[in-house]
């Protein structure tokens, strides 16, 4: 008779484990099935391409082992510090340079960075967020071009700018950035890192090859937080050393108000080499509408950005309160070369990883890693936040931010949005159009033929089917209550609605 051996039948029998080994093991086996992966994606690219995609990948891979063995929040609530009083320096006590001779030698110290990566699409637009049209027929980049030819000018100074693109972006810039041949301002370029959208349920890469042209949606930038590396790699950081440039100011190039400050630089070189800061972060006082804002902290006895994506779920109301933190980043930062160089080389670059949960339009899941480049902030020595007026904050995200930019609030100087005298409030108004009919640039041109005067206005909100008249005002005149809200709901289907001054009497 034949005998069968129960235990064969019955199949292998694993002696019970306990749940962390199972997930340390299928962890490991993440990481080694991504790692062939990648090599088989490499093996796919030019042969002259093939060194940077290693390169690349070996960054993407590194960031991926770290998303799989990091679990729980990166910090712990009650271990929050409370700021030093040094932390946070006021920006009025700062003083001003004494003399032109001055400023030219600190703008040679000095490179600017704007943050190219983003696209227009969410506001209807093709091609680089950079070249839409903010004033005056004036694009981001124009601008910021603008802005530093007259330091260069005025200072006989040679401030370079470099633009840090992404794959999506670079071949329209390189384009457009002919046009400024004839100024005197010398652009540099780079690219970020292209990394590998992946599968949320596989963990594995959704391209098939490294031709990223003809598979764009199974690639993405990894966030402004890869600055420091691909900067690096692009021998632009050792150049810029080399010419004895000192600091490099970082921006997003859709905020119009992160421009050169002559105060901020010479805090930063008036110290002396060794004792300068090597990380500053511009903040601003926090208001109702910047509650998600990062914020500011005091942790290990070290400065550094707290998102929200960090908080405890029971603690996102305390952060989320302008009483407990009064201060958000602007994401102008500055920076110093040698220091970028130094914690580089020492591996020491530490940000937290944001996990960005998409789904495809066929209905994929996946996901993207990314960093944020003022989280390195406790990477540096001497870290420092600047409390900067409200004025050096003023991105361009949605429409409503545009109709504040190009109404009569601002005036233009020499590539700068200064604020009109005439404006009576401290601050911008407060602006919500519906996204249904005013969330695309094209529509939101049609439906304002000039852009109503501004310069009273406290709050505004715009709902439903509406188009502007010309030479319209809005207006709030309260007498003793000068934060009175203006709110004109309008969900007529008409074509045209015409908001006309509103004038209350005095109470």
């Amino acid at each position: 008779m034949l005998q069968v051996d129960d235990r064969k039948a019955r199949g292998h029998q694993r002696s019970p484990s306990d749940t962390q080994a199972f997930r340390q093991r299928t962890k490991k086996d993440a990481e080694i099935e991504l790692q062939r992966e990648l090599q088989k994606l490499v093996e796919t690219a030019p042969e002259n391409k093939k060194e940077e995609y290693s390169r690349q990948f070996q960054g993407f891979q590194d960031l991926f082992t770290r998303f799989l063995e990091e679990e729980g929040p990166s910090l712990k609530w009650d271990c929050i510090q409370t700021l030093p009083e040094n932390a946070i320096h006021n920006y009025n006590s700062l003083s001003d340079p004494s003399n032109s001779e001055e400023i030219k030698a600190m703008l040679n110290k000095l490179i600017v960075v704007k943050l190219n990566g983003g696209l227009g699409t969410s506001m209807g637009c093709h091609g680089p967020k950079s070249v839409i049209a903010v004033r005056n027929g004036l694009t981001f980049l124009d601008l910021t071009v603008q802005q530093i030819e007259y330091l260069n000018k005025t200072y006989n100074a040679n401030v370079p700018l470099v633009l840090m693109n992404s794959f999506n972006t670079d071949e329209d810039t390189q384009r457009i950035i002919r046009k400024y041949k004839g100024i005197d301002v010398d652009i540099s370029t780079f690219n970020q890192s292209c990394y590998p959208r992946i599968n949320r349920d596989s963990f594995l890469p959704l391209a098939k090859h490294c031709n990223i042209n003809q598979d764009m949606e199974a690639w993405y930038p990894p966030g402004h937080g890869d600055f420091y590396e691909s900067f690096k790699n692009s021998g632009l950081l050792k150049k810029f050393i080399k010419e004895g440039r000192e600091y490099c100011f970082i921006s997003n190039i859709d905020n119009l108000g992160a421009t050169v400050d002559l105060r901020i630089l010479k805090l930063l070189l008036e110290k002396g080499h060794s004792s300068s800061p090597e990380f500053v972060m511009e903040i601003t006082d926090k208001t109702r509408a910047d509650v998600k804002g990062g914020t500011l902290i005091q942790y290990e006895n070290k400065l550094r950005l707290l998102e929200i994506a960090q908080v405890p779920k029971d603690h996102v109301d305390d952060f989320k309160s302008v009483k407990t933190f009064k201060f958000f980043n602007t994401n102008n930062l500055w920076v110093k070369l040698d220091a970028i160089e130094r914690v580089l080389e020492n591996n020491s670059l530490n940000m937290e990883i944001i996990v960005n949960n998409k789904t495809q339009p066929n209905g994929l899941n996946i996901i993207q890693l990314e960093t944020a480049v003022g989280a390195a902030m406790k990477s540096f020595e001497g870290s420092i936040g600047i409390n900067v007026p409200r004025s050096r904050f003023l991105p361009v995200k949605k429409t409503s931010d545009l109709m504040l930019v190009m109404s009569n609030l601002y005036k233009l100087h020499n590539g700068s949005l200064v604020m009109s005298p005439q404006r009576m409030f401290p601050t911008t108004p407060l602006i919500k159009l519906g996204d249904n009919h005013f969330s695309k640039v094209k529509e939101f041109l049609t439906r304002f033929p000039t852009i109503p005067d501004l310069l009273e206005l406290d709050h505004l909100t715009v709902s439903g089917d509406v188009t502007f008249g010309k030479g319209v005002a809005l207006k709030v005149h309260c007498a003793n209550k000068p934060r009175d809200l203006l709110r004109n709901y309008a969900t007529s289907q008409s074509k045209t609605f015409v908001f006309a001054p509103i004038s209350h009497g005095s109470n």
